[in-house]
């Protein structure tokens, strides 16, 4: 799991909780279309699992 993942926020933040808000914004995610390159460790794959329904994910 040294590898990176790129990570796309599909679905807007609006109606979620502010839970779930946190978890897009320290993802580094701003707004619905955008992607980010992230590491793949185990920090960034359990924000991936909070907010499932909200992002898309591949290994880069």
């Amino acid at each position: 799991m040294a590898g990176k993942i790129k990570v796309t926020l599909n679905r807007s933040v609006i109606g979620c909780t502010e839970k779930q808000r946190a978890v897009v914004t320290a993802l580094g995610l701003k707004r619905r279309g955008r992607s980010k390159i992230l590491p793949d460790n185990q920090a960034t794959r359990g924000a991936i699992n909070k907010v499932p329904h909200l992002l898309s994910w591949e290994e880069a």
